[in-house]
Protein backbone atom coordinates (compact mmCIF):
# COMPACT_ATOMS: atom_id res chain seq x y z
CA UNK A 1 0.00 0.00 0.00
CA UNK A 2 1.16 3.67 -0.73
CA UNK A 3 2.20 6.00 2.60
CA UNK A 4 -0.65 6.67 3.71
CA UNK A 5 -1.95 10.65 4.98
CA UNK A 6 -1.50 10.97 8.25
CA UNK A 7 -4.52 12.75 9.92
CA UNK A 8 -5.94 13.86 14.10
CA UNK A 9 -9.20 12.33 15.02
CA UNK A 10 -9.56 15.09 17.93
CA UNK A 11 -8.87 18.36 15.21
CA UNK A 12 -11.82 16.62 13.02
CA UNK A 13 -13.95 16.08 16.24
CA UNK A 14 -13.49 19.63 17.27
CA UNK A 15 -14.27 21.01 13.77
CA UNK A 16 -17.49 18.86 13.58
CA UNK A 17 -18.87 20.16 16.62
CA UNK A 18 -18.34 24.08 15.60
CA UNK A 19 -19.84 22.82 13.14
CA UNK A 20 -23.12 21.39 14.61
CA UNK A 21 -22.84 24.58 17.14
CA UNK A 22 -23.61 26.96 13.86
CA UNK A 23 -26.37 25.03 12.48
CA UNK A 24 -28.10 23.93 16.07
CA UNK A 25 -28.47 26.30 19.09
CA UNK A 26 -29.24 22.89 21.39
CA UNK A 27 -25.81 21.70 20.53
CA UNK A 28 -23.68 22.05 24.03
CA UNK A 29 -20.13 20.68 24.70
CA UNK A 30 -19.03 19.52 27.99
CA UNK A 31 -15.24 18.33 28.95
CA UNK A 32 -13.11 16.77 32.56
CA UNK A 33 -10.17 19.28 32.01
CA UNK A 34 -8.65 17.49 29.19
CA UNK A 35 -10.52 20.43 27.04
CA UNK A 36 -7.44 21.58 25.29
CA UNK A 37 -6.18 18.08 24.48
CA UNK A 38 -9.42 17.15 23.11
CA UNK A 39 -9.83 20.50 21.15
CA UNK A 40 -12.95 21.25 22.24
CA UNK A 41 -11.73 24.18 24.10
CA UNK A 42 -12.66 25.20 20.33
CA UNK A 43 -15.98 25.25 20.36
CA UNK A 44 -15.98 26.88 23.44
CA UNK A 45 -14.23 30.08 22.06
CA UNK A 46 -17.17 30.38 19.04
CA UNK A 47 -20.09 29.58 21.88
CA UNK A 48 -18.86 30.21 25.21
CA UNK A 49 -22.63 30.09 26.34
CA UNK A 50 -22.63 26.81 25.04
CA UNK A 51 -19.04 25.26 26.57
CA UNK A 52 -18.65 23.99 30.15
CA UNK A 53 -15.81 22.44 31.59
CA UNK A 54 -16.56 20.79 35.38
CA UNK A 55 -12.99 20.27 36.07
CA UNK A 56 -11.50 16.76 37.04
CA UNK A 57 -15.29 15.78 37.85
CA UNK A 58 -16.18 12.52 35.47
CA UNK A 59 -19.14 11.61 37.23
CA UNK A 60 -20.02 15.59 37.49
CA UNK A 61 -19.32 15.55 33.80
CA UNK A 62 -22.38 12.91 32.86
CA UNK A 63 -24.90 14.29 35.19
CA UNK A 64 -24.37 17.57 33.97
CA UNK A 65 -24.69 16.36 30.26
CA UNK A 66 -27.83 14.52 31.21
CA UNK A 67 -29.24 17.21 32.32
CA UNK A 68 -28.61 19.75 29.95
CA UNK A 69 -30.34 16.89 27.93
CA UNK A 70 -33.38 16.49 29.80
CA UNK A 71 -33.88 20.01 29.51
CA UNK A 72 -33.69 19.87 25.42
CA UNK A 73 -30.09 20.01 24.74
CA UNK A 74 -27.99 17.69 22.09
CA UNK A 75 -25.35 17.04 24.85
CA UNK A 76 -21.62 16.19 23.40
CA UNK A 77 -19.58 14.98 27.03
CA UNK A 78 -15.76 14.21 26.47
CA UNK A 79 -12.63 13.33 27.73
CA UNK A 80 -9.89 10.76 28.24
CA UNK A 81 -11.39 7.02 27.67
CA UNK A 82 -9.67 5.71 31.04
CA UNK A 83 -12.14 8.36 32.25
CA UNK A 84 -15.12 8.17 30.62
CA UNK A 85 -16.51 5.54 31.01
CA UNK A 86 -13.36 4.44 33.32
CA UNK A 87 -14.68 6.66 36.41
CA UNK A 88 -18.59 7.24 36.06
CA UNK A 89 -20.29 3.79 35.02
CA UNK A 90 -22.55 4.94 38.15
CA UNK A 91 -23.95 8.14 36.02
CA UNK A 92 -23.83 6.50 32.52
CA UNK A 93 -25.68 3.88 33.42
CA UNK A 94 -28.35 5.42 35.66
CA UNK A 95 -28.42 8.93 34.28
CA UNK A 96 -28.00 9.01 30.60
CA UNK A 97 -28.86 5.09 29.69
CA UNK A 98 -32.04 4.13 32.58
CA UNK A 99 -34.17 7.76 32.14
CA UNK A 100 -36.59 7.19 29.10
CA UNK A 101 -38.60 11.22 29.31
CA UNK A 102 -41.95 10.03 26.90
CA UNK A 103 -41.48 6.54 26.04
CA UNK A 104 -37.82 7.82 24.61
CA UNK A 105 -34.54 5.32 25.31
CA UNK A 106 -32.18 6.94 27.97
CA UNK A 107 -31.48 10.78 27.30
CA UNK A 108 -29.72 12.37 24.54
CA UNK A 109 -26.25 12.69 25.83
CA UNK A 110 -23.29 12.00 23.21
CA UNK A 111 -20.05 10.97 25.14
CA UNK A 112 -17.00 10.98 23.22
CA UNK A 113 -13.85 9.52 24.61
CA UNK A 114 -9.96 9.56 23.24
CA UNK A 115 -6.56 8.00 23.90
CA UNK A 116 -8.39 4.74 23.72
CA UNK A 117 -6.45 1.69 23.49
CA UNK A 118 -2.89 0.31 23.70
CA UNK A 119 -1.57 3.03 21.19
CA UNK A 120 -1.71 6.14 24.28
CA UNK A 121 1.69 4.24 24.91
CA UNK A 122 3.38 7.24 27.10
CA UNK A 123 0.29 6.85 29.23
CA UNK A 124 1.17 3.44 30.64
CA UNK A 125 -0.82 0.85 31.65
CA UNK A 126 -2.78 2.43 33.79
CA UNK A 127 -4.42 4.70 31.27
CA UNK A 128 -4.91 2.27 28.34
CA UNK A 129 -8.19 1.66 28.21
CA UNK A 130 -8.87 -1.79 26.74
CA UNK A 131 -12.70 -2.15 28.85
CA UNK A 132 -14.56 0.26 27.51
CA UNK A 133 -16.47 -1.25 24.27
CA UNK A 134 -17.01 -3.83 27.19
CA UNK A 135 -18.26 -1.67 29.66
CA UNK A 136 -20.71 0.35 27.16
CA UNK A 137 -21.98 -2.18 24.59
CA UNK A 138 -23.81 -4.28 27.57
CA UNK A 139 -25.51 -0.99 29.09
CA UNK A 140 -29.00 -0.73 27.22
CA UNK A 141 -30.17 2.00 24.93
CA UNK A 142 -26.41 3.09 24.20
CA UNK A 143 -24.56 2.54 20.41
CA UNK A 144 -20.94 2.74 20.54
CA UNK A 145 -19.30 4.00 17.48
CA UNK A 146 -15.01 3.20 16.83
CA UNK A 147 -13.95 5.19 13.81
CA UNK A 148 -10.86 4.38 11.62
CA UNK A 149 -9.99 7.48 10.70
CA UNK A 150 -10.95 11.42 10.90
CA UNK A 151 -13.57 11.12 7.72
CA UNK A 152 -15.53 8.87 10.09
CA UNK A 153 -15.04 10.58 13.13
CA UNK A 154 -16.85 13.88 11.06
CA UNK A 155 -19.29 11.96 9.90
CA UNK A 156 -20.40 9.66 13.12
CA UNK A 157 -20.23 13.08 14.95
CA UNK A 158 -23.13 14.39 12.63
CA UNK A 159 -24.70 11.42 12.71
CA UNK A 160 -25.09 11.40 16.38
CA UNK A 161 -26.56 14.88 16.66
CA UNK A 162 -28.93 13.97 14.12
CA UNK A 163 -30.23 10.77 15.84
CA UNK A 164 -31.63 11.04 19.15
CA UNK A 165 -30.30 9.14 22.59
CA UNK A 166 -26.88 8.34 23.83
CA UNK A 167 -24.13 6.93 22.52
CA UNK A 168 -20.33 6.70 22.52
CA UNK A 169 -17.51 6.85 20.31
CA UNK A 170 -13.87 6.35 20.99
CA UNK A 171 -11.26 7.72 19.15
CA UNK A 172 -7.14 7.83 19.15
CA UNK A 173 -4.83 9.87 20.32
CA UNK A 174 -2.55 9.54 18.06
CA UNK A 175 -2.40 10.30 14.42
CA UNK A 176 -4.21 7.63 11.92
CA UNK A 177 -4.43 7.27 8.55
CA UNK A 178 -6.99 8.40 6.21
CA UNK A 179 -9.39 5.04 5.19
CA UNK A 180 -12.10 6.45 3.71
CA UNK A 181 -12.73 8.91 0.65
CA UNK A 182 -15.46 12.24 1.63
CA UNK A 183 -18.01 10.94 -0.31
CA UNK A 184 -18.03 7.33 2.07
CA UNK A 185 -21.47 7.10 3.68
CA UNK A 186 -22.34 5.92 7.41
CA UNK A 187 -25.14 4.76 8.46
CA UNK A 188 -25.11 3.60 12.42
CA UNK A 189 -25.54 -0.47 13.04
CA UNK A 190 -23.69 -0.88 9.61
CA UNK A 191 -20.41 -2.09 8.40
CA UNK A 192 -18.50 -0.80 5.43
CA UNK A 193 -17.17 -3.25 2.91
CA UNK A 194 -13.73 -2.14 2.04
CA UNK A 195 -12.57 -4.60 -0.14
CA UNK A 196 -13.94 -7.69 -1.40
CA UNK A 197 -12.65 -11.52 -0.84
CA UNK A 198 -13.83 -15.26 -0.93
CA UNK A 199 -10.95 -17.17 1.23
CA UNK A 200 -11.57 -15.25 4.75
CA UNK A 201 -13.03 -12.13 6.15
CA UNK A 202 -11.29 -9.84 8.17
CA UNK A 203 -13.52 -7.40 10.44
CA UNK A 204 -10.94 -4.55 12.15
CA UNK A 205 -11.99 -1.21 13.57
CA UNK A 206 -10.46 1.45 14.98
CA UNK A 207 -6.25 1.96 13.73
CA UNK A 208 -6.66 -1.78 13.17
CA UNK A 209 -8.88 -1.24 10.16
CA UNK A 210 -5.21 -0.01 8.35
CA UNK A 211 -3.53 -2.92 9.50
CA UNK A 212 -6.73 -5.17 8.05
CA UNK A 213 -6.18 -3.59 4.39
CA UNK A 214 -2.73 -4.21 4.58
CA UNK A 215 -2.51 -7.78 5.65
CA UNK A 216 -5.12 -8.36 2.95
CA UNK A 217 -2.72 -6.87 0.70
CA UNK A 218 0.57 -9.12 1.83
CA UNK A 219 -1.75 -12.10 1.44
CA UNK A 220 -3.14 -11.46 -2.31
CA UNK A 221 0.20 -11.79 -3.25
CA UNK A 222 0.20 -15.04 -1.78
CA UNK A 223 -2.91 -15.83 -3.80
CA UNK A 224 -5.08 -15.92 -0.85
CA UNK A 225 -8.04 -13.52 -1.07
CA UNK A 226 -9.29 -11.51 1.96
CA UNK A 227 -12.67 -9.70 2.66
CA UNK A 228 -11.83 -6.53 4.54
CA UNK A 229 -14.89 -5.10 6.80
CA UNK A 230 -14.63 -1.46 8.73
CA UNK A 231 -16.91 -2.74 11.40
CA UNK A 232 -17.20 0.83 13.29
CA UNK A 233 -20.49 0.20 14.43
CA UNK A 234 -19.87 -2.14 17.73
CA UNK A 235 -23.66 -1.96 18.55
CA UNK A 236 -25.85 -2.35 17.03
CA UNK A 237 -23.70 -4.55 15.06
CA UNK A 238 -24.47 -5.25 11.33
CA UNK A 239 -25.36 -8.65 11.63
CA UNK A 240 -26.15 -9.10 7.70
CA UNK A 241 -22.43 -8.27 6.81
CA UNK A 242 -21.43 -10.47 9.00
CA UNK A 243 -23.95 -13.06 8.18
CA UNK A 244 -23.44 -12.80 4.38
CA UNK A 245 -18.91 -13.16 5.10
CA UNK A 246 -19.28 -16.05 6.72
CA UNK A 247 -21.53 -17.58 4.18
CA UNK A 248 -18.96 -16.79 1.39
CA UNK A 249 -15.84 -16.37 2.97
CA UNK A 250 -15.81 -19.75 5.28
CA UNK A 251 -13.93 -18.08 8.50
CA UNK A 252 -13.62 -14.66 10.41
CA UNK A 253 -10.60 -12.75 12.16
CA UNK A 254 -11.17 -9.90 14.30
CA UNK A 255 -9.04 -7.47 14.84
CA UNK A 256 -9.12 -4.51 17.21
CA UNK A 257 -7.53 -2.53 20.22
CA UNK A 258 -9.14 -3.90 23.35
CA UNK A 259 -9.42 -6.56 25.39
CA UNK A 260 -10.49 -9.76 22.89
CA UNK A 261 -13.06 -10.46 25.74
CA UNK A 262 -16.75 -8.55 25.20
CA UNK A 263 -15.35 -6.21 22.63
CA UNK A 264 -15.76 -6.16 19.08
CA UNK A 265 -14.53 -9.72 18.30
CA UNK A 266 -17.16 -10.95 20.80
CA UNK A 267 -19.88 -9.06 19.47
CA UNK A 268 -19.02 -10.75 16.24
CA UNK A 269 -18.72 -14.00 17.35
CA UNK A 270 -21.95 -13.69 19.03
CA UNK A 271 -23.75 -12.74 15.69
CA UNK A 272 -22.45 -15.28 13.60
CA UNK A 273 -22.71 -18.06 16.07
CA UNK A 274 -26.50 -17.24 16.02
CA UNK A 275 -26.84 -16.84 11.85
CA UNK A 276 -23.96 -19.31 10.33
CA UNK A 277 -21.06 -20.67 12.45
CA UNK A 278 -17.87 -20.41 10.98
CA UNK A 279 -14.04 -20.42 12.63
CA UNK A 280 -13.23 -17.30 14.41
CA UNK A 281 -10.15 -15.96 15.78
CA UNK A 282 -9.90 -12.64 17.78
CA UNK A 283 -7.21 -10.56 18.09
CA UNK A 284 -6.50 -8.33 20.67
CA UNK A 285 -5.05 -7.26 24.01
CA UNK A 286 -4.84 -11.30 25.56
CA UNK A 287 -6.69 -10.26 28.67
CA UNK A 288 -3.30 -8.32 30.01
CA UNK A 289 -3.02 -4.71 30.75
CA UNK A 290 -0.72 -2.80 28.51
CA UNK A 291 2.56 -0.93 29.84
CA UNK A 292 4.62 2.10 29.02
CA UNK A 293 6.11 2.58 25.61
CA UNK A 294 7.17 6.19 24.13
CA UNK A 295 5.57 7.16 21.05
CA UNK A 296 8.15 5.71 19.19
CA UNK A 297 7.74 2.43 21.13
CA UNK A 298 3.90 1.60 20.69
CA UNK A 299 4.38 -0.54 17.25
CA UNK A 300 6.17 -2.65 20.09
CA UNK A 301 3.69 -2.80 22.25
CA UNK A 302 0.90 -3.69 19.93
CA UNK A 303 2.91 -6.74 18.42
CA UNK A 304 3.17 -7.75 21.66
CA UNK A 305 -0.15 -8.12 21.64
CA UNK A 306 -0.31 -9.52 18.31
CA UNK A 307 -2.22 -6.35 16.61
CA UNK A 308 -0.10 -6.16 13.74
CA UNK A 309 -0.56 -6.60 9.79
CA UNK A 310 1.39 -9.13 9.97
CA UNK A 311 -0.33 -11.64 12.99
CA UNK A 312 -3.64 -10.25 11.25
CA UNK A 313 -2.04 -12.45 8.14
CA UNK A 314 -0.94 -14.99 9.77
CA UNK A 315 -4.10 -15.66 12.01
CA UNK A 316 -5.76 -15.80 8.43
CA UNK A 317 -3.74 -18.74 6.94
CA UNK A 318 -4.35 -20.69 9.84
CA UNK A 319 -7.81 -20.15 10.19
CA UNK A 320 -8.34 -21.56 6.84
CA UNK A 321 -7.31 -24.30 7.52
CA UNK A 322 -10.28 -24.95 9.89
CA UNK A 323 -12.96 -23.85 7.43
CA UNK A 324 -16.01 -26.57 7.84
Amino acid sequence: MNDPIMTDMRSAYSKALIHLGKENPNVVVLGADTTDSLKTSDFGKEFPDRFFNVGIAEANLVTISAGLAYSGKISFASTYAIFLPGRAVDQIRNNIAYPSPLGKKGLNVKLVSSHGGLSVGPDGGSHQQIEDIAIMRVIPNFRVLIPADTVAVSKLTALMAKEYGPFYMRMARSKTPLIHSESQNFEIGKGITLRDGSDCTIAACGITVRMALEAADSLQQEGISCRVLDMFSIKPIDDEILEKAARETGCIVTTEEHNIFAGMGSAVAESISESYPVPIKRIGAQDMFGESARDNEVPLLLEKHGITSFNIAKQVKEIRSKKL
